[in-house]
């Protein structure tokens, strides 16, 4: 069978130039989206028991615009005034650039990155190794942001403000796609969260990057597309070639 729909399991794009949208159009293709996982807070009362006080802390380390929500919501519900001394490390310009939702930028003693948690660290964190750092993060997190910090001897606290859940994806029990797009282990744990019968049988599992690769492979699924490789860094690049190639040599059936 020729295939002809895909499921990504994210949220759909904002604007019409997603490289989706022209792999669909290449190969004319039907492409949907939905978010197989979704962020939800952690409470207050609940981040109470981790028993962390932010005013202990002079500078605070953001790896993501969801870090630096989050960050402002606890201390708004915990009636935290949060100092103007305050230092900000984040992991790109544009992550730094959202602090202006809450703060007053130009006021304030703002550093930031090329996108690379590494290089944050050792260009910048380093340089200022005598502050208390707080680290604001989801619980699931990539375990080298805290080990590279340790590996650095840096001060600093890990705090979990934020959690990576599962969406209700009822409503596609009885919706079947040729292809299943990943991005991360955690939306291969909401499938089967969602769907605990579910049997690959002909549909074809595409995932992005090697933790997500081995989560498809962990559970018991068989991995037909993997990005990024030396010849197709990127998803959409990865299903075209192999899409082209699956259709053609089933181009009479």
């Amino acid at each position: 069978m020729k295939i002809k729909t895909i499921l990504v399991s994210q949220p759909k794009p904002e604007n019409d130039k997603s490289p989706y949208y022209e792999l669909a159009e290449k190969n004319n293709l039907k492409v949907e989206f939905r978010p197989f996982i979704k962020v939800e807070g952690v409470e207050a009362k609940e981040f109470r028991q981790e028993r962390i006080n932010i005013l202990d802390h002079t500078a605070v380390i953001f790896t993501s615009r969801t870090a630096i929500d989050h960050f402002f919501r606890i201390c708004e519900e915990l009636r935290v005034n949060v100092p103007d001394t305050m230092k900000y490390f984040c992991i790109s310009e544009s992550v730094a650039l959202y602090l202006q939702k809450y703060i007053v930028y130009r006021k304030r003693k703002i550093f930031f990155g090329n996108n690379s948690f590494k290089g944050l660290v050792e260009q910048d964190i380093t340089k200022h190794s005598s502050e208390k750092f707080l680290l604001p993060l989801s619980d699931i997190h990539k375990p080298e942001i805290p080990r590279i910090l340790d590996n650095n001897k840096i001060n600093y606290t890990k705090a979990i403000m934020y959690k990576t859940v599962s969406n209700d994806l009822s409503d596609l029990s009885d919706v079947n796609y040729d292809v299943l797009v990943f991005y991360s282990p955690t939306g291969i744990k909401s499938l089967f969260q969602n769907f605990p019968d579910f049997v690959q049988n002909n549909t074809k599992i595409a995932c992005f990057g090697p933790a997500t690769a081995r989560a498809v492979k962990k559970a018991g699924l068989r991995l037909d597309v993997h990005a990024p490789t030396s010849e197709t860094p990127s998803m959409t690049m990865a299903l075209d070639k192999y899409i082209r190639e699956h259709n053609k040599n089933n181009n009479k059936k």
